[in-house]
């Protein structure tokens, strides 16, 4: 099965983990995934911050990667990809202001394409009105907002039709997974593998 076209929103002080691992880890199994953000062009960089959990209220936040964009915000026409990736951080608070930013995530709902979103990244996802009648998560700082959006809310990583939502990227594995269903990608591992489990 031919690899999707994935768009990835990413911004200013996005989060680390949350931008790095989805795009390295969707790009690793075949897909193509194009990480773009408003007023920037692509070999542009993105400022990331890593937001830890040391068991206080809320979480740590330290200064991150450089993060390298590969694709140009204003050349995208969301008709031309399968699926979209919405990552955390403090980016989607800002992110959310863009008209633009609103009416892809909207291209994507409205088509029933596959979308995952990930800690904050729900802030913009609530913004474009798109939430209404769906189950999902987000970190639970969040739960506020999305909750006024229309969306019930889980303590889990949650697929709900074209929506998969984790709270923060402890939650990568069982998020990530959840969407490569969603896209319904298959994994091989291969001879070799097969051998070594017999």
């Amino acid at each position: 099965m031919p690899g999707k076209k994935i768009l990835l929103l990413a911004g200013d002080f996005v989060e680390d983990y949350e931008v790095m691992v989805p795009f390295q880890a969707l790009q690793m199994v075949g897909h193509e995934v194009h990480a773009v953000c408003p007023e920037k062009d692509a070999g542009d960089r993105c400022k990331t911050a890593v937001h830890d959990f040391r068991g206080d209220q809320t979480y740590l936040e330290t200064r991150g990667h450089d993060f390298a964009l590969n694709a140009t915000f204003a050349d995208v026409d969301p008709a031309e990809y399968d699926a979209l990736v919405v990552p955390g951080g403090r980016a989607p608070e800002y992110l959310r202001g863009y008209d633009d930013v609103l009416d892809t995530v909207r291209h994507f709902f409205d088509e029933k394409k596959p979308v995952a979103a990930i800690c904050h990244g729900p802030q913009i996802l609530a913004a474009a009105g798109v939430l209404d009648g769906y189950e999902m998560t987000s970190y639970p700082a969040v739960q506020p907002e999305v909750e006024r959006a229309g969306c019930t809310w889980v303590d889990e990583v949650t697929v709900d039709g074209n929506l998969v939502t984790g709270q923060a990227w402890p939650d990568h594995p069982e998020w990530l997974a959840a969407f490569l269903d969603v896209l319904g990608t298959e994994i091989s591992h291969g001879p070799a593998a097969a051998a070594a489990d017999d």
